[in-house]
């Protein structure tokens, strides 16, 4: 594992945390790349769908266009100078990439309509990111960096001193050990919340503890009452996210414009009057509702890569029959960052890029966003890191942690996102909010009550992600007890309608407390 000669630590290998590590690198720290799954993987790498889109202005006149549309789309709750930074930082990302020697592919008729983004109203600068050539380009610039690699390696905490960090705790799942290491700043990139949920898209290393960790330390979580979710197969396979663009459902009548309109964008809105097509999923329970796909004689051509992806890998063809549901998918917020990604609120060295970081999404999000926010943010990440770590850190003694250990641990969790499942997606009410966030309290509190010392690494840490993730599961239930309304991906049942007076950000600490805070943009 790690010795005492790192500078960087980031945790997180997708497309945050690598270009984190990477621009740490080339700044002249020196690198660790820890991840909970292998090297290069995270919701990334996650084989759940073809392969990420990167949206970007169209051109240099775009985009203030893109920047009012994301704030419009986010209703409120994105930062406007977050907004602005990502979209001047796309074009430079793109350039970043091709200069390592990735593929991006290319669009043959960008004017298509399944180039527009979700919830956008134009086409923008569509790339397609193609895995296998990210993996072989970035594999070559980590090792001529130097970048020591730590897969299957976990954060279980950061150590920090008068109001800085000065290293982390370690958990290698290969060999069962764990340590300290110093280091001079720790950037989270361990992506979203989704985790926290029963049914969830998205990679299994995902489990959403990191959040627990930065309250811990002090940071708020933000916006992360807003969390996306997506139409997903339970059968013939499970956990494949649906093209939305070509929807028929044998088993309910829905209108011809519902269906149109819920069409052109993938993830859960409670804006749109389509949001009744996913109520109607909803309803149908965990078994999922029958759906099959209508396409055209000449489909777009993202929507016939979609298909042949799924007939290949799958052996599903367009006319079969599935079964889909609703899942936890994509995280809109997270810790609450500034510009330069570090923790607001947390110690001086403590950073947060891609999925795990909140403020840079709104209510929703535009498609393929996510994978810009990701690169720009965590080349900032990193490069700030680097300047952090450079100043200097005390060394930290590597002597193994001393663990508590609770017999509980597993239960409390699966506990917790039954809670979650139940009551904390589409229909969301004061009652259901209440119950889960009053059984998550109660698992917390059995987890304190039944710890006892241990020798035992293994059992140590499942105790403290327990810990961590119920810390965070907590804070999502009280922002979105606090936000009593429905606005985007957040769906109040009890209260239907969006509030002109909550267009704000919904903050939550370590005391479970919400508080609001405005922003100059207003709905």
């Amino acid at each position: 594992m790690a010795g005492s000669g790192i500078d960087v630590l980031v945790v997180g290998s997708g497309l945050a945390g690598t270009s984190a590590a990477i621009e740490a690198a080339r700044a002249g720290a020196k690198v660790a790349l820890a991840s909970l799954g292998d090297t290069f993987s995270g919701s990334s790498f996650h084989g759940g769908t073809w392969g990420l889109g990167l949206v970007g202005p169209a051109d240099e006149a775009d985009g203030d266009d893109l920047a009012s549309t994301i704030l419009e789309v986010g209703r409120g709750v994105a930062d406007p100078a977050l907004v602005r930074q990502l979209v001047e930082g796309v074009d430079p990302a793109v350039a970043w990439l091709e200069g390592m020697g990735v593929e991006l592919r290319q669009p043959h008729d960008p004017s298509q309509r399944a180039y527009v983004p979700c919830f956008d109203h134009r086409p923008r600068s569509w790339h397609g990111l193609v895995r296998t050539s990210l993996r072989r380009a970035w594999q070559r610039e980590l090792d001529r960096l130097g970048v020591l690699a730590l897969p299957h390696t976990e954060l279980v905490d950061v150590v920090e001193r008068e109001g800085a960090v000065q290293g982390a705790v370690l958990f290698d799942h290969a060999t069962g050990e764990a340590r300290l290491v110093p280091c001079g700043a720790v950037v989270l990139a361990t992506g979203g919340l989704a985790g926290l949920y029963e049914r969830r898209l998205g990679a299994p290393d995902s489990c959403g503890s990191a959040h627990g960790i930065a309250l811990a330390h002090g940071c708020e979580l933000v916006n992360a009452e807003f969390l996306q979710m997506m139409p997903g197969l339970v059968s013939p396979v499970r956990g494949v996210v649906v093209n939305e663009k070509a929807l028929r459902f044998s088993s309910v009548d829905v209108p011809a414009p519902l269906l149109e309109e819920r069409s052109g964008y993938g993830p859960f809105t409670s804006r749109l009057a389509s949001s009744a097509v996913d109520r109607l999923i909803c309803a149908a329970g965990p078994g999922g509702l029958p759906l099959s796909h209508r396409l055209p004689d000449e489909p777009d051509e993202l929507v016939a890569d979609y298909f042949s992806w799924l007939a290949a890998t799958y052996g599903i063809d367009p006319e079969d029959e599935v079964r889909v549901a609703l899942f936890a998918h994509a995280s809109n917020g997270g810790i609450a960052v500034g510009a330069d990604c570090s923790c607001a609120g947390g110690p001086r060295g403590l950073y947060a890029c891609g999925e795990c970081a909140g403020g840079i999404h709104g209510a929703d999000r535009l498609g393929g966003l996510a994978s810009a926010a990701a690169l720009v943010f965590g080349r900032v990440a990193g490069t700030c890191a680097a300047r952090a770590a450079g100043q200097g850190h005390a060394p930290v003694s590597p002597l193994a942690p001393e663990w508590e250990a609770s017999p509980l641990a597993g239960e409390a969790l699966g506990k917790a996102r039954r809670l979650m499942s139940a009551h904390a997606m589409v229909g969301r009410t004061r009652e259901g909010l209440g119950e889960a966030l009053r059984g998550i309290g109660e698992a917390r509190s059995e987890l304190r009550a039944t710890a006892r010392p241990t020798g035992d690494a293994t059992s140590g840490a499942a105790t403290l992600r327990a810990h961590h993730q119920l810390a965070a599961a907590s804070a999502m239930l009280a922002a979105m007890l606090a936000r009593e309304e429905s606005r985007g991906s957040h769906h109040r049942a009890d209260h239907p309608g969006e509030d002109p007076s909550l267009a704000c950000q919904i903050r939550v600490g370590r005391d479970g407390a919400a508080r609001r805070e405005a922003l100059p943009y207003q709905n």
